[in-house]
């Protein structure tokens, strides 16, 4: 049968029904991004701020731009010092608002460490508060330290935690302090942390580059080690030989005291990260 001109404005009516019924493409749901005290390298961070002492060390944590700050290169500050009204030194910490977990982690230290106090220690690591039963807080790190002795040249630390909490000895494998010259540690470097399901791999580079052209160290931590237990107080984990993260585990950059002992040259000390990039698994 042909169309005539009196069928015209039926043909019409049914194709606006048919248009009318069908379902418009969902609006896209976007996350909006949590924000936080301090903005750095691409990601927002809390501080830590505890008037009494708690861990590491214990310490005092101040949660103020006048210890942990990004200036306006963008380059993260963290500092200890001694506050004049209470005669307490306060350390500095922040803590990632973004959940991070498997991938590489790469940071530029712009400070010479080499003249840091024996009691001071500068970290960046992964943590998470809910998962030391299991994963024994999901922590690798990379660490700047003397560990309380002056004479020490092996300044930087590798390690898959855990190695010394409570437990009466130190699972020594599972820790590395490189050589590296001190000519390099002088000046900017740039330190890598790979850390996946089976082995969490460490780089360091002369210079502020990664990869730079100059390896200077590297370490290698794999699944064939044996499995360790987390001894923290009265708490035990599970044995654990490669953490995995856990559902809320963050990033942290901390610089505190060793024990809690106020610097045996009594003076405020101060670190500078030029950047930082995560590039996940």
């Amino acid at each position: 049968m042909s169309i005539n001109r009196f069928n015209i404005p039926i043909i019409v009516a049914i194709v606006c029904i048919f248009q009318a019924c069908k379902q418009s493409e969902p609006p896209e749901i976007t996350i909006p991004e949590r924000k936080g005290s301090l903005y750095f390298s691409g990601y927002y961070f809390n501080y830590k701020n505890t008037p009494n002492p708690v861990g590491p060390g214990p310490n005092r944590f101040k949660g103020t731009t006048d210890y942990a700050w990004v200036d306006a290169n963008d380059k993260l500050h963290l500092k200890i010092a001694k506050n004049p009204s209470n005669n307490f030194w306060y350390c500095s910490e922040i803590i990632s608002v973004k959940q991070f977990g498997y991938g590489t982690y790469i940071m530029t230290c712009e400070t010479d460490i080499r003249n840091f106090d024996a009691k001071t220690v500068f970290g960046c690591f992964t943590w998470d508060d809910y998962s030391f039963q299991k994963q024994g807080n999901s922590e690798v790190d990379i660490e700047f330290a003397k560990w309380g002795n002056d004479a020490d040249t092996l300044l930087v630390t590798y390690s898959a935690q855990p190695v010394i909490f409570s437990n009466p000895v130190a699972y020594n494998e599972r820790t590395h302090k490189p050589l590296i010259a001190t000519k390099y540690i002088s000046k900017p470097m740039t330190y890598m942390m790979k850390w996946t399901p089976d082995s969490v791999f460490w780089e360091s580079y002369e210079g502020e580059t990664y990869p730079g052209t100059n390896k200077v160290s590297t370490w290698s931590f794999n699944k064939n080690n044996t499995p360790r237990q987390k001894i923290e107080g009265d708490k035990t984990s599970d044995f654990i030989v490669i953490p995995a993260p856990g559902d809320s585990t963050n990033l942290r950059f901390n610089f505190w005291l060793l024990n809690g002992q106020a610097p045996n040259n009594a003076k405020d000390h101060e670190i500078v990260i030029k950047n930082f990039k995560y590039i996940p698994l």
